[in-house]
């Protein structure tokens, strides 16, 4: 863990502005320290980006535009971890589309939710991969 998945209507940017989104945010995520220890794992992290080609917001002028991130990490982290994690990956979301806020409707969201251990199945061996 971390897994940031990316909702966005399909109006808001091409596929190469949104891989790029996903890079930034993976380093962002891989950047938080706490205690100068990293927060999570790098063979954790996970970005992913979902395209809706169909959506309708507020009125539904079809020029208004939408990024909603869903963060899933473990339970246990600080409050303070979080919110610096939330702050972290929102003004990297913000700064990426700066100039499209400045031209249309356009909606920005994140929100940050946690899970126990019970109730998940992992197989992985990138932890692994990435310390030899």
């Amino acid at each position: 863990m971390p897994h940031l998945t990316l909702e966005y209507s399909a109006n808001l940017a091409n596929e190469d502005s949104i891989g790029a989104l996903c890079k930034k945010l993976a380093q962002c995520l891989d950047a938080q320290r706490d205690n100068d220890q990293r927060v999570y794992p790098l063979g954790g992290i996970r970005v992913r980006a979902l395209r809706c080609e169909e959506f309708c917001i507020a009125d539904g002028r079809r020029d208004a535009a939408f990024l909603h991130a869903n963060l899933k990490i473990g339970a246990g982290r600080s409050e303070s971890v979080k919110k610096a994690t939330g702050d972290a990956l929102f003004d990297v979301i913000k700064q990426h589309f700066a100039e499209a806020f400045e031209k249309h409707g356009l909606a920005l969201s994140l929100e940050i939710g946690e899970f126990s251990e019970a109730g998940t199945w992992k197989h992985n061996n990138l932890h692994a991969r990435l310390k030899g």
